[in-house]
């Protein structure tokens, strides 16, 4: 019998989900190359490799049988040629524009574990999908307000979340669909970068956060009294100040976030918050020409930059840090820490920290690639986001139900099956 590749699900799969992957039909204890290659919506190709060994029936699980060294991983790693995929082109990141059409997965089988693949013994195509059937997109454009709206299917009401991005501007939308297909009511937020919306960093007013609270509070779908606010990066600290300012907020998840206003100056009726200083100088370089801006903000607790910290202590919500602790783009776990001893010295609840070894800035949905480095909008060249591959892949495994399970506590008092923390 020829090999062939069989696929759990078979044909298609949700990208946070899980996907066995198994070739039968190989010769007993045939070495093999099998091989992933990804294109993102602009062509980039994005691959991984592995060199495996057949069992003595000729099958090989990659659920039960390690990877052998020399590929893009080794070891027991059923999901590695997925989390290893690598872009082609230097500095270039995995996204998800157009989440209403999948990733299609190509997945090859070559004899032997040469430097070059042998002949192609057997591929395969996968679909990884954003959303779930019944989910719907609906685009608002209400007052000011630019943003998608994900419904899970039925008629709700739906806890409701509001997910903001960091300086990359623009609307991404493939976290909050994901999270939607989990029974969330997500609305992605531009708020920079995108159609009529400033074109850049300078300022931010919070009123217009503000309009997007009320949108989702009086959203006859949306289960109340309050609703979650989850961020990542810049968006992160938007969302500190969100939680500090704006009444109807009940739980903030933050992703690698300061708590300290950085890059742009906050604006909030009479209140201004300034921008943390930063110092450009303390830039390092590495050996590859990369820059390494972990020591460029200023300390919030000195100086005229205490006027930077967010005072989180007005919020009226719980809050979950998710930090990677290997964050290059900021001291994240710094941050974390700092709120947490504010928020206890205003004799507010302790905040839950979850910290991850290994893990770089970029902590996405479950199996998105590690983005080690791409271009800093906001410093125009690449730095270095920090991470360890397999360490980072776990840790937003882990995130990922962390997320869910801090938002169904505290957004519909039921828990959620929430395994255990690394």
């Amino acid at each position: 019998m020829a090999p062939s590749i069989r696929l759990s699900p078979a044909a298609r799969s949700l990208f946070d989900e899980p996907l066995a992957i198994a070739v039968q039909g190989l010769g007993p204890r045939q070495q093999v190359t099998l091989r992933t290659s990804l294109r993102d919506e602009t062509g980039e190709l994005f691959q991984a490799s592995a060199r495996y060994q057949a069992g003595d029936d000729g099958e090989l699980d990659l659920a039960r049988c390690p990877a052998l060294p020399g590929g893009s991983f080794s070891g027991l790693e059923p999901m590695g040629l997925l989390w290893a995929l690598q872009p082609q082109k230097p500095f270039w990141r995995l996204v998800k524009r157009d989440v209403q059409s999948p990733f299609l997965l190509q997945l090859e089988v070559f004899e032997g574990h040469g430097e070059r693949p042998g002949p192609l013994l057997a591929q395969a195509q996968h679909e990884r999908a954003f959303l779930r059937d019944g989910v719907r997109r609906v685009p608002v454009r209400e007052g000011r307000i630019r943003a998608t709206l994900f419904l899970p299917p039925g008629s709700g009401p739906f806890p409701g979340i509001i997910d903001l991005y960091g300086t990359g501007g623009g609307l991404p939308e493939y976290r909050a669909c994901l999270l939607a297909n989990h029974g969330f009511a997500v609305l992605a937020l531009a708020f920079y970068s995108y159609e009529d919306l400033p074109k850049g960093m300078k300022e931010f007013h919070l009123e217009y956060f503000e309009e997007a609270v009320n949108y989702m509070l009086q959203h006859t779908q949306i289960k109340g009294p309050g609703i979650g606010l989850l961020g990542h990066s810049k968006g992160g600290d938007l969302c500190v100040s969100m939680a500090s300012f704006l009444k109807g907020i009940t739980a903030t998840a933050l992703i690698n976030a300061s708590v300290a206003n950085v890059g742009a100056v906050l604006h909030y009726k009479d209140i201004t918050i300034p921008p943390i200083g930063a110092d450009l100088k303390r830039t390092k370089v590495s050996k590859s020409g990369i820059a390494d801006i972990i020591d460029v903000l200023n300390n919030p607790l000195e100086g005229p930059d205490q006027q930077s910290f967010i005072p989180l202590e007005k919020a009226e919500c719980c809050f979950l840090f998710i930090v990677g602790q290997d964050d290059h783009n900021w001291k994240s776990e710094f941050f974390a820490v700092e709120g947490s001893k504010r928020l206890q010295a205003h004799g507010k609840e302790k905040p839950e920290i979850v910290c991850y070894p290994g893990a770089g800035h970029y902590i996405e949905p479950p199996f998105f690639p590690m983005c080690a480095a791409s271009m800093h909008l906001l410093i125009g060249k690449p730095v270095m986001w920090g991470g360890e591959p397999k360490a980072h892949c776990e840790a937003q495994v882990d995130a990922w139900q962390q997320i869910q399970a801090f938002f169904h506590k505290h957004l519909t008092g039921k828990p959620s099956e929430t395994p255990s923390k690394l």
